[in-house]
């Protein structure tokens, strides 16, 4: 239930059969955006090709140097110029993985530039040999969403630069825990008639994520794309329509479409927001982009970098195969909400919460099997017995443009720092004595939920702590209001724990 090495074993490697060869570099390589989807899964595949690899991440870096033990690992911030210096010097080459989507449509353009031109100036100063950057595919002729225009002006100012950049500009990523592909299945999975806009029928160049790691790491391991710019696509070319209908054969359903004359791109995100797992401004971002067609125009890679893409329905079913066989290695949620990592510990506070309510029973249960009962709470488990009640809590906060609890959790079994569970995140474990858990949701202040095990030999405490930190009228309000359902909640909680151990 600990953290363990995402070092993978060589049957997971993506790039096992990658026709380029790693490069003898004395120096590291930096990915940015370690903690995200993309960032995530490509470190293990540096590491295993023999690269020294620094990840850049905004919050603690020891969680990160647990994970990647491999790996040096580093604390800066791409809109604090002066983080950067440290974490660029002596790097080879960056691999820019940063994205603001999260910040939802009014805000993510102004992130994204002031980062490109931050870590642009960094390398420069630092002598960066390159850069490869991983952006969005479009039309430029078209008409492109907020989105991936930002996506292609952060290109244009890496490239303002003395380090030369090379581009990868991608569509829709299907893989285990990709955005898009939640989306998609879950639209799928749980609407019987979809209405179909006109946009559905535009057409699209899918990718795998498997794929697009091995364009990653071949750009890196082939000079003759310094400083160019690709497009990189599967082999199918499909309209949204096409996909839906594969994606649910390959389910085993079968799904209704109805045209309709109408695409209101805000009702329509926020409509799929409800119904999927993903946060709302990330949902509304993605959903721009299907206004155009987006298919590979310049296809050169394929000739550098030369190995067989995946075509849609097999990306589809290795993403399912992987949730089907729990291994998830990254999720969008992991980089969710905006500066999480940044949000103030329990432990970090001026004072302790005023506000706490414990509730414990004695057991004589061993304390691995009853850690192991707290470890399965949320996602699909459910939270034991009151389910409906969290469920209620989580269409309200999704209805708010909150996180929800249908963001359920990347594993079923496995628990480690910075693992979301449903609308909480797991600020802290210790192996058969703790799990503390940090409120995502909508609230007027701020919340945990401590999981305890305490006591030696054959008696022990197994015990919930609730703690809400507030200053306003309103916050305390709100705890009195929900301090009776707490009772019910959290005794109820325990007991099940304990039974289900």
């Amino acid at each position: 239930m600990s953290e363990s090495s995402h070092s993978p074993r060589g049957e997971n490697l993506f790039c096992s059969d990658l026709p380029t060869r790693p490069l003898s570099l004395k120096e590291p390589v930096l990915v940015t955006g370690a903690s995200g989807y993309i960032g995530g899964r490509l470190v293990p595949e540096l590491l295993a090709r023999g690269y020294r690899v620094r990840v850049m991440v905004r919050s603690e870096p020891d969680h990160y140097k647990s994970i990647w033990p491999q790996a040096e690992a580093v604390r800066a911030d791409a809109l604090n110029p002066e983080s950067l210096r440290a974490a660029l010097q002596g790097v080879h080459t960056v691999f820019y993985l940063i994205h603001s989507l999260l910040l939802g449509p009014k805000r993510f353009h102004q992130a994204d530039i002031s980062a490109a031109i931050n870590v642009r100036n960094a390398a420069s100063a630092e002598g960066v040999q390159q850069i490869i950057y991983l952006g969005g595919l479009g039309d430029v002729k078209g008409e492109l969403s907020e989105h991936l225009w930002s996506r292609l002006q952060v290109a244009e100012e890496l490239r303002k630069g003395e380090v030369p950049v090379t581009i990868l500009r991608a569509a829709v990523i299907i893989g285990s825990g990709s955005a898009s592909y939640e989306i998609t299945r879950c639209v799928v999975k749980r609407v019987p008639v979809i209405p179909a806009p006109p946009w559905i029928l535009n057409r699209c160049q899918p990718i795998g994520i498997r794929d697009v790691i091995k364009y990653l790491v071949g750009c890196l391991e082939t000079p003759e794309t310094v400083g160019r710019s690709f497009d990189i696509g599967g082999r199918d070319i499909l309209t949204y329509k096409e996909m839906m209908r594969e994606l649910a054969s390959i389910l085993g359903t079968s799904r209704i479409f109805i045209s309709v004359p109408f695409s209101h791109m805000g009702l329509y995100s926020y409509i799929v927001s409800l119904i999927t797992p993903v946060a709302a401004p990330l949902v509304r971002c993605l959903m721009e982009g299907l206004k155009t067609d987006l298919i590979c125009e310049n296809d050169e890679i394929r000739d550098l970098i030369p190995f067989e893409p995946l075509t849609y329905g097999e990306a589809a079913r290795r993403a399912l195969l992987r949730e089907q066989e729990d291994r998830v290695s990254t999720r969008w949620s992991d980089a969710y909400p905006k500066n999480y990592g940044m949000v103030p510990k329990l432990h970090e506070l001026s004072s302790p919460p005023r506000y706490t309510a414990t509730y414990a029973l004695l057991t004589e249960k061993p304390e691995a099997v009853l850690f192991r009962s707290i470890c399965r709470i949320g996602g699909k488990e459910g939270w034991f017995n009151t389910n409906w009640m969290w469920r209620l809590r989580g269409f309200a906060d999704k209805m708010l443009l909150g996180v929800g609890t249908a963001r359920g959790r990347k594993s079923t079994k496995k628990l480690k720092v910075n693992d979301v569970v449903d609308f909480w995140r797991v600020e802290d474990i210790q192996e058969n004595r703790r799990l503390l858990l940090r409120a995502e949701m909508k609230l007027p202040g701020r919340a945990w939920l401590e999981f305890n095990i305490q006591g030696e030999g054959i008696s022990k405490t197994v015990s919930v702590t609730a703690y809400y930190y507030t200053k306003t009228l309103f916050g305390k309000l709100y705890w009195y209001l929900f301090l009776p359902f707490h009772f019910i909640i959290f005794k109820d909680l325990i007991v099940q724990i304990e039974r289900r151990s």
